[in-house]
């Protein structure tokens, strides 16, 4: 039992309070306790040196981090340097060149003055600093740790070394936070470390527009801010944060002699708004914050902007330095200054001003998007019904302006308002019946192949699925078995974009803006849709989905295979050099590679390339479709150059892709001059056919007036994206994922949307 009680009586020894002395902390623990309040980030440390940069007189400043800053800090700039016999004491506490006494803190224009932030680095970090000035033969380098010179390895003096380097200083901080864990496992991720990084150079670069600024991570070679050393503060702010910013900015001024201050700045006018506020805010050139300025601030801005919405400020404030105390904060973020508030209201009430002097217009952007997620049937129906009475009884939701969409194709498009004979009201036919009815159409044909067409259509069908949307069913179909195609069709399909998909098939066309753009209607949005990325992936499906079992546009007479390549070969397009060898070789080697290819060009893609060196047909994609001949040479010369034909897979997909965009819908210059002459002759009347215009009848074009409209004769190519490339978009196309992406479909105007702009006007 006595073991036992002499533990207990130790333990409850210990665990009595005592009255302990008071005893002088070391050295090293003071510095690092110190160090921890000043230092508390990587981006802390980082502006203390920017600030150090700047009072040196810098012109230019590079900062390279590593792991946002936790393993490496390295900034370079062309300041006036440190003297060697300077440098034994440069890390020291309470070591400055900017201070003197107390009484200097009154009249203080630099950003620091303690001396405590490289002292503050080295308890922290492994510090070395390289440094010359203007009147020294060459750099000194030192190596530091708790605010002394450190021994660069065993046996070496601590003494700076001389070295090469050019003038200015570069100081380099490692392992940041090595000896403080817990202050280091409390940081975030390096990722995060490095936005706060740049977001105080990217301050700094704002501000101070005389000064090249530059931020890159280690591992990197492009920089991820850089800003020119002649570039205005506007400059650097577009250049910065982006021109939405830059193109909304206004200048703000004020001024009091009484109270010791001058302003100026650039705050965003009402047209821009964002979630999250940028606020920049300099007194006396240094970078703090005011929680009761920007309070004020935003008080103005909450009768322009919408809830929850923020502006961009900049403002630079000069203070009398008599009158601000920048002695209050470790990290000098906030200051305290004289008449705070008479200030603070003075400047709220200039930014007020400028704001009401600027409100006489109002500019309203839309971001382009995507349709969102599809509504079930039965939500789209309840959406459009009309307001009645249930089977239940009970009165449905009404049905509002902003939801109703327009479903009969009979009204007025786009044309009628911009086109030949905009007074008059046409009823066009829907989709279902624009389809032509005669098997046979004539390609327009312009510039360098001068062939007349005609068109031999077999009659067949496509009964190959997608997972969304069948294509069209073809009697007579050749079933094909090929592991390639089919793997390439599933690629298609596993790509498909479900809510596209459903756009396309309920869309409604609204009309040509120009050759390669088009509105379509969906709902309640109007979209803007590329013809270009559409047509091109449309006739690359039908490609694949139809595959040898296409109709034939036979070309009468056949095109000469040499004299079509000699053609490509002549523009600039074709990227032929000397070094290629003579035209002539080459257009003989196309021509002979293409023949000895005859049988499979002729078996799975209809294009007949025969032993006279012609071509006598091309596929038949879609019925009344004929590509722009034009691009027949190119088209020829890189079926030879850029289809890897030594893989079946990768033949059959590259060869499908150099057709699609042979076929798919580009600018051409030759229709719009033709519709330009042909506009400004009277609308035809009702079985007149217009006669061909004089561009056309030069180029050699010819235009099939028994199967287009009397309302597109004076512009077939509109008839031809209506009545045949939009009708095969919503029956035979699959939308793909990167649609949503690359700019294929963009939506400009959302009825809903309108009617809230037009509520706040």
């Amino acid at each position: 039992m006595e073991p036992f009680s002499a533990s207990a009586s130790s333990s409850e020894a210990k665990c009595e309070p005592q009255s302990g002395r008071i005893q002088r902390l070391d050295e090293a623990v003071v510095n690092r306790i110190a160090a921890g309040e000043v230092i508390q980030r990587p981006a802390n440390a980082i502006k203390e040196m920017l600030e150090n940069s700047l009072d040196a007189g810098s012109t230019m400043i590079q900062v390279t981090v590593k792991s946002g800053g936790l393993k490496l800090i390295q900034i370079a700039d062309n300041g006036s340097g440190i003297k060697r016999e300077d440098m034994a004491i440069v890390c020291e506490r309470f070591t400055t060149s900017k201070l003197r006494k107390f009484e200097d803190l009154s009249s203080i224009s630099t950003y620091g003055f303690r001396g405590e932030a490289l002292a503050s680095i080295s308890h922290v970090a492994h510090v070395t600093i390289t440094s010359k000035t203007a009147d020294s033969k060459c750099a000194f380098k030192a190596m530091y740790k708790d605010g002394q010179l450190a021994l660069p390895r065993s046996g070496a003096t601590a003494d700076p070394k001389p070295c090469a380097g050019t003038r200015g200083t570069m100081i380099v901080a490692e392992d940041l936070f090595y000896n403080v864990t817990t202050r280091r496992k409390a940081l975030k991720s390096p990722s995060e470390e490095f936005g706060r990084v740049a977001d105080v150079v990217t301050k700094y670069a704002v501000h101070n527009s005389g000064v090249a600024f530059s931020l890159r991570k280690q591992e990197e070679t492009a920089a991820d801010i850089k800003t020119l050393q002649g570039s205005t503060i506007k400059e650097n702010i577009s250049s910065l944060y982006g021109s939405s910013v830059a193109r909304e900015l206004l200048e703000v001024d004020s001024d009091d002699a009484e109270l010791g201050f001058k302003m100026q700045g650039l705050v965003t006018n009402a047209n821009y708004s964002v979630k999250k506020l940028q606020f920049l805010l300099f007194i006396n050139h240094r970078l703090v914050d005011s929680g009761a300025l920007k309070k004020a601030i935003m008080v103005v801005y909450a009768a322009y902007l919408p809830k929850g919405t923020h502006p961009f400020i900049y403002l630079s404030i000069e203070i009398s330095p008599a009158n601000i105390d920048v002695n209050v904060h470790p990290t000098k973020h906030e200051v305290h200054f004289l008449h705070e508030e008479s200030i603070v209201e003075a400047i709220q009430k200039g930014i007020e001003q400028r704001l009401l002097g600027c409100n006489s217009s109002r500019t309203y952007f839309t971001q382009a998007l995507l349709p969102g997620t599809a509504l079930s049937l039965s939500d789209s129906l309840h959406k459009k019904g009309t307001s009645g009475t249930s089977k239940e009884g009970k009165q449905d939701t009404p049905t509002y302006a902003y939801q109703m969409v327009r479903t009969d194709s009979r009204e007025q498009k786009l044309e009628a308002f911009f086109g030949p004979g905009s007074t008059q009201q046409h009823n066009q036919p829907s989709d279902e019946q624009s389809e032509p009815m005669d098997d046979n159409a004539s390609p327009n044909q312009s510039g360098g192949v001068a062939h007349t067409a005609s068109v031999e259509k077999r009659r067949h069908s496509s009964g190959v699925s997608g997972v969304l949307r069948p294509f069209r069913k073809k009697a007579h179909r050749k079933e094909i078995r090929l592991t390639s195609v089919r793997s390439l069709q599933l690629a298609v399909r596993g790509q498909q974009h479900t809510d596209l998909t459903e756009l396309f098939q309920n869309h409604k066309f609204v009309g040509c803006v120009d050759q390669t753009r088009a509105l379509v209607q969906h709902q309640t949005k109007l979209y803007l849709v590329d013809l270009t990325k559409l047509s091109k992936e449309l006739f690359y499906q039908l490609l694949l989905f139809d595959f040898a079992n296409f109709g034939n546009l036979t070309l009468t007479p056949p095109a000469p295979m040499y004299d079509v390549a000699m053609i490509a070969l002549n523009s600039p397009d074709s990227g032929w050099t000397e070094e290629d060898g003579p035209k002539e070789k080459l257009a003989q080697y196309i021509v002979d590679f293409l023949k000895s290819k005859a049988e499979m060009l002729r078996d799975y893609f209809s294009l007949d390339v025969r032993k006279d060196g012609c071509v006598h047909s091309l596929p038949l994609l879609l019925p009344s479709y004929c590509p722009n001949l034009d691009k027949l040479p190119m088209f020829l010369v890189r079926l030879a150059t850029e289809v890897n034909w030594d893989n079946e897979k990768e033949c059959f997909q590259t060869l499908a892709a150099e057709t699609s965009d042979f076929y798919s819908i580009r600018n051409d210059p030759f229709l719009l001059d033709s519709q330009e002459q042909s506009g400004n002759k009277q609308h035809p009347a009702d079985g007149e056919v217009p006669s061909q215009s004089k561009g056309s009848q030069e180029k050699g074009i010819e235009v099939r007036a028994d199967c287009i409209p009397e309302l597109y004769k004076h512009s077939p190519w509109q008839w031809t994206v209506e009545h045949v490339v939009f009708p095969a978009l919503k029956s035979d196309f699959i939308p793909q994922r990167k649609m949503a992406e690359d700019g294929s479909i963009l939506q400009i105007a959302d009825l809903h949307d309108l009617y809230k702009v037009f509520e706040r006007c």
